[in-house]
């Protein structure tokens, strides 16, 4: 049996799912309505166009975007500048964006969990991983910029 896809976007994928299901069996309490929706809306679209932006630099430096891969150069540019983690940012906004279209208080905490569990899974090794390829500049470059905001 093949094993389970270690990458965010099937934990993405994952967690939007569960608030679903969530949001439709277990809802709690509902507030679907234009501003719910609007604002959820507006979360993902910048989640999304986060993303897109920073996987350009990934093309531009011509390094891998695989969380599990050595990188071999090291972004500080575009999104880089404000943030290590424009990317699992906006993997964040569009979960959060998401709950906030469901309308639903039943998966208000998934969010927070998917930030905990990309943390865990990605953003620990990729730091350290950052450190062994790039030495002091990316030890310079993990103390002169937030990990998410």
């Amino acid at each position: 049996m093949k094993r389970f896809p270690d990458l965010p976007p099937v934990w993405l994928a994952a967690f939007m799912v569960a608030a679903w299901l969530l949001a439709r069996e277990l809802p709690l309490v509902m507030a679907f309505g234009p501003v719910f929706r609007g604002a959820g809306l507006v979360m993902v679209l910048g989640g999304v166009a986060l993303i897109g932006w920073s996987a350009l630099w990934f093309w531009r430096k011509k390094t891998t975007i695989e969380p599990h891969h050595a990188p071999t150069n090291l972004i500080v540019e575009g999104p880089y500048r404000f943030s290590r983690n424009p990317i699992y940012l906006g993997m964040a906004a569009i979960m959060t964006g998401w709950v906030v279209w469901l309308g639903a208080l039943g998966p208000i905490l998934l969010p927070v969990a998917f930030v905990a569990i990309i943390n865990r899974r990605f953003i620990r090794a990729e730091e350290a991983s950052l450190i062994a390829a790039f030495g002091d500049e990316g030890r310079r470059y993990l103390q002169s910029t937030r990990r998410w905001l």
